[in-house]
């Protein structure tokens, strides 16, 4: 997909949604006490935690390995490597929250059981029914992630982080974010940039931030995305979050190297300097 200049998507827009101001709206207001109001989701399960692996996985008694819905922890070094900053005390707080309920949790499974590498995808809530992931966020333990059909409490995780982040908590004490000229690597990122063109083709809607990131809503997700002005926002400075490809062995001329791929709008929003 080669993204040249803004097409005439977007042109009868329906309303803009709230998520235009995800990253500095209300959701900044918001009190610290919104980590323990995201609901507790019915069809839910006790379950016994075995080990606690870092800020967002641990391993069941009987035997699942369980990723967090909506949060994403800093990385823990691998292979010798180096760890992220807050990696070890995402982990420890995980650990800290698992032992307050005696290990045992009520997990509630995602609409999406489960991720590629066959962990199941779950809310986990402690005895007193107060959501783990949002507890996490709210002391700038984590990012807040949104990732289509697992959704269902992107709103008030939502919330949790902007609290945190108003308050400078944890991963948001410096800014995190990574400018859209100065990708080097894949993986997971909070990219600022400014938005360059909009456009739609079969492929799915295609925006082209400056320097060499586009990002892809395939078309199943699109519609979750027409309450953004997306065609107002071109030449504005943008917030997207989500995990980055490298597409530079298939270089084409005119193609954007780094790709990022959205399913829902919680993860794109207006950049407001906040720090």
């Amino acid at each position: 997909m080669r993204c040249r200049r803004p097409s005439s998507y977007g042109s009868t827009l329906k309303k803009a949604s709230l998520w235009g101001a995800f990253f500095v709206s209300a959701l900044a207001t918001a009190p610290l006490v919104l980590a323990a109001e995201c609901p507790l989701l019915p069809d839910g399960q006790e379950v016994e935690v075995r080990q606690v692996v870092d800020g967002d996985t641990l391993r069941l008694v009987d035997g699942r390995s369980v990723r967090l819905i909506g949060v994403n922890a800093p990385e823990l070094g691998k292979s010798g490597g180096t760890a992220q900053p807050y990696a070890e005390a995402a982990r420890r707080r995980l650990q800290a929250l698992v032992d307050a309920s005696d290990d045992r949790l009520r997990l509630v499974p995602g609409s999406e059981a489960t991720d590629h590498y066959g962990r199941t995808l779950a809310h986990l809530y402690d005895r007193q029914g107060r959501n783990l992931e949002a507890q996490l966020i709210a002391e700038g333990l984590g990012y807040a992630v949104a990732i289509a059909p697992n959704v269902r409490l992107a709103t008030c995780q939502a919330a949790a982080e902007g609290a945190a982040r108003k308050a400078r908590l944890g991963v948001w004490k410096k800014d995190p974010t990574l400018a859209s000229t100065r990708i080097e690597e894949g993986g997971f990122a909070l990219v600022q940039g400014r938005l360059q063109g909009v456009e739609r083709n079969r492929g799915g809607l295609w925006l082209q931030f400056d320097g060499d990131l586009v990002v892809r809503v395939p078309n199943r997700f699109v519609d979750a995305f027409d309450g953004l002005p997306l065609q107002q926002w071109i030449g504005r400075n943008l917030e997207a979050r989500g995990w980055i490809s490298d597409r530079g062995t298939r270089k084409e001329a005119g193609r954007a190297r780094w790709q990022m791929t959205l399913s829902d709008p919680h993860m794109l929003g207006l950049r407001v300097e906040s720090f």
